[in-house]
C-alpha cells in the first residue's frame, strides 16, 4: 500500500531503498493467555527459538577473524553461558505451563526479575552484567517474533534504510561501520546526537515520523527524501522516477562540489575563513581529508568509550588520538575531553539515574567527579599532542571554578609525564565550550583563563529555550533563530574578537547553509561541522560578502518578530 510519512529531516540527500526493521523487542511484547491444548506447541516455540540463537551465536564465533582481541570470543561465550543457564532457559518453560502465558511474555517477566537482582549487587562489574542478559533475551524475542538479525549479511547494504522506533547514539556508532543508505526513526530531535551522527553518515535520515516503525514492513521499498523530511512507503512508478532524477541530479551537484576541495575559503572580498570537520572516531579522519578541511575542530572522544564493558586505557586512548593527529599531517586537531551524559551514556561504568539527566552530572560535571578518569584521558591526549598539533577542548563549563579545577588536573598530569620522562606538547592550547546562557553571558571568566572558544550552539539553544533536544515531542519549538539565541551567538563571537581570542563554532549552527552568511555578518571566522556538509558551505562562502552581510545581520539582531527574521535570512541568502 502506498503511503507518505512527514517527519523531521536530519541529513540531506535522496535515497531509494528497501526497509530493513531494527527494534527493540521488548518493547513489542504483548501478554496473552494460551489454550490448554496449545502450551507445548508454546514451550516448542520457546525452545526452536532458543535453538535458533544458538545457531547464532555458534555463526558469530566462526566469523570472528583470527586476529580479533581475545575479548570478542569471551563475550560470545559469555552470551552462549547466559543462554543455557536455567534460569532462561528452564524457568520460563515453566512459567508458560503453570500460567498458561505467552513465550515472550514468560522470557521478559524472568528477565525483569534477573535484572533486579543484579542491581541489588554491591560489585560494580558484576551488576552491570545485567545488560548481556538484556542483549540475550533480546536475541531470544526476535526470534520468537520473526524479526531479522540486526545486520542482514546477505544483502546489499547500501539498499537498505534502517527503519527503527529509535536509536541510541551507540547504536548508531555501531551503523557506521555499515553502509546503509539511510535512517528513518519515530522519535528524535533534529539535533539530538544520534542525528548529528547520521549526518556524519553523510547519507538521508529522518527522524519524528512516529509510526514508521508500525506502519512499515521489512523490503517495503520506500525513498527517503532528507531534503523535505518526506518517506515515501511503496511509491508508484512515476514517483519513483521522479526521485531517481532528482536523486541523479543531487549526485550531479556534489560531483561539483568536490571540485573545491583544495579551493582557500575566502569571501568575496578576501576573509579567510577556517573550515574545520567534527569527528567520532579515528576512521572518520578520511572522510575529514576527502571534504578538503583545514583540520578537526571537534572530536568527540566519548564515543570511544561506548559500546564496551570496560573503559578505554590510557594506551588504547593515546593510540586513538596518535592515529588521528599524525593522519592530520600538521593541521590542528581539537580533541574534546569525554562529554558524558544526557543521552550518551557508557556501558563499562555505572552512573546512578538522575532525575534530568541533562541537567545533572555530565561532561565535565562527571570527569570532575572522576579525577582518575579524566587525568587519564588528559595523559593519552598529551602524550598525543607530540605527534602534531592538538587543542584540548573542556565542554559545558559554566563556573569559574571548574575551570580552574580543569587546569590543575591538566598540570598534574603534566607533572606525572614529566617524572616519567614522557614527551608532549608542553605549550598545548586549551579552550572551553560556551553551551550555556551562564558561559555566554559569563565570558570574561573564560577569554581570561583559556586560549581558545569553541561554540556549541546545539546544547546553548536547548538550555537557552528549555527544550530537549533529543525530545521529538517539543522538537518544533527548537529554533535557532530566536532572537535570545540570535544575541547569545552573535554576543560570544563578538566578544571573543573583541578580546583577541579565536572563537569557532562547532554545533550544528556551523553546517547550516541557511545560517552560513549570518554568522559570517556576526563575525565568525572558523566553522567546524560534519565533513559531509563542508563543500557546500564552502561554496556558500565564496560566493558572500561581509560587507555586505554586516548591516543585514545587523538587522536581524534587532528583530523580535520570529517570521520578519526568516524573512530577512532569506533576502540574505538570495
Amino acid at each position: 500500500m502506498n503511503f507518505v510519512l512527514h517527519g523531521a529531516p536530519v541529513s540531506a540527500g535522496i535515497t531509494i531503498g528497501y526497509a530493513h526493521l531494527v527494534s527493540s523487542a521488548r518493547l513489542e511484547v504483548a501478554q496473552y493467555e494460551i489454550a490448554q491444548t496449545s502450551i507445548d506447541a508454546e514451550v516448542g516455540r520457546f525452545d526452536a527459538a532458543l535453538e535458533r540463537v544458538r545457531g547464532e551465536l555458534r555463526e558469530v564465533t566462526g566469523n570472528i577473524p583470527a586476529d580479533a582481541p581475545a575479548e570478542f570470543g569471551a563475550f560470545v561465550d559469555l552470551h552462549r553461558m547466559i543462554l543455557d543457564d536455567s534460569t532462561l532457559s528452564e524457568v520460563p518453560r515453566e512459567l508458560i505451563r503453570a500460567e498458561r502465558c505467552n513465550a515472550e511474555w514468560a522470557l521478559v517477566r524472568q528477565m525483569e526479575g534477573l535484572v533486579a537482582q543484579f542491581d541489588s549487587i554491591e560489585d560494580p562489574y558484576l551488576r552491570e552484567r545485567k545488560a548481556d542478559v538484556q542483549q540475550v533475551v533480546e536475541r531470544v524475542l526476535k526470534a520468537l517474533l520473526g524479526h531479522p538479525g540486526p545486520i542482514p549479511q546477505s544483502r546489499d547494504e547500501q539498499k537498505l534504510i534502517v527503519v527503527a522506533h529509535d536509536l541510541s547514539p551507540a547504536d548508531m556508532i555501531l551503523f557506521k561501520q555499515h553502509q546503509f543508505g539511510g535512517f528513518v526513526t519515530d522519535v528524535g530531535g533534529v539535533t539530538s546526537h544520534t542525528a548529528i551522527l547520521a549526518r556524519s553518515l553523510g547519507i538521508p535520515a529522518i527522524v519524528g515520523l512516529h509510526l514508521a516503525r508500525h506502519m512499515i514492513r521489512e523490503n517495503d521499498l520506500l525513498i527517503v527524501d532528507g531534503l523535505q523530511g518526506v518517506l515515501i512507503v511503496a511509491p508508484d512508478p512515476a514517483v519513483l522516477g521522479e526521485y531517481q532524477l532528482r536523486q541523479s541530479q543531487l549526485e550531479l551537484e556534489r560531483q561539483k562540489l568536490r571540485r573545491l576541495r583544495s579551493t582557500p575559503a575566502i569571501t568575496l572580498d578576501g576573509a579567510q575563513i577556517e573550515l574545520l570537520a567534527n569527528i567520532e572516531l579515528p576512521q572518520d579522519v578520511e572522510g575529514v581529508r576527502e571534504a578538503g578541511a583545514q583540520g578537526i575542530g571537534l572530536f568527540r572522544t566519548e564515543f570511544l568509550f561506548m559500546n564496551r564493558r570496560n573503559l578505554p586505557s590510557e594506551d588504547e586512548q593515546f593510540e586513538a588520538y596518535r592515529t588521528v593527529v599524525a593522519a592530520m599531517r600538521g593541521l590542528p586537531v581539537t580533541i574534546r575531553t569525554l562529554d558524558i551524559g544526557a543521552d550518551k551514556s557508557l556501558d563499562g561504568r555505572a552512573i546512578e539515574p538522575m532525575p534530568n539527566p541533562a541537567l545533572g552530572l555530565r561532561a565535565i560535571r562527571y570527569c570532575l567527579a572522576e579525577p582518575q578518569i579524566f587525568l587519564t584521558q588528559l595523559r593519552a591526549i598529551l602524550r598525543a599532542s607530540q605527534f602534531g598539533r592538538v587543542r584540548l577542548l573542556i565542554p559545558m563549563l559554566a563556573h569559574a571554578h571548574e575551570i580552574e579545577q580543569a587546569l590543575a588536573l591538566l598540570r598534574q598530569a603534566k607533572a606525572s609525564l614529566a617524572d616519567a620522562h614522557v614527551a608532549y606538547d608542553r605549550g598545548i592550547e586549551v579552550g572551553g565550550m560556551i553551551e550555556v546562557p551562564a558561559a555566554a553571558l559569563a565570558l570574561p571568566m573564560f577569554t581570561r583563563r583559556l586560549n581558545f572558544l569553541s561554540l556549541g550552539t546545539n546544547d546553548l539553544i536547548q538550555y537557552t529555550l528549555a527544550i530537549d533536544r533529543t525530545d521529538d515531542a517539543v522538537a518544533h519549538l527548537y529554533d535557532p533563530l530566536h532572537p535570545a539565541v540570535l544575541h547569545l551567538v552573535a554576543h560570544t563571537i563578538q566578544s571573543a574578537n573583541r578580546a583577541g581570542i579565536a572563537v569557532a563554532v562547532c554545533g550544528e549552527m556551523a553546517g547550516d547553509l541557511a545560517l552560513t552568511r549570518l554568522l559570517l555578518g556576526f563575525g565568525l571566522r572558523s566553522f567546524s561541522m560534519d565533513p559531509a556538509q563542508l563543500l557546500a558551505v564552502k561554496e556558500r562562502i565564496l560566493r558572500s560578502s561581509i560587507a555586505e552581510m554586516k548591516p543585514l545581520a545587523a538587522r536581524v539582531l534587532r528583530s523580535t518578530d520570529g517570521a520578519k527574521t526568516r524573512e530577512m535570512l532569506a533576502k540574505i541568502n538570495a
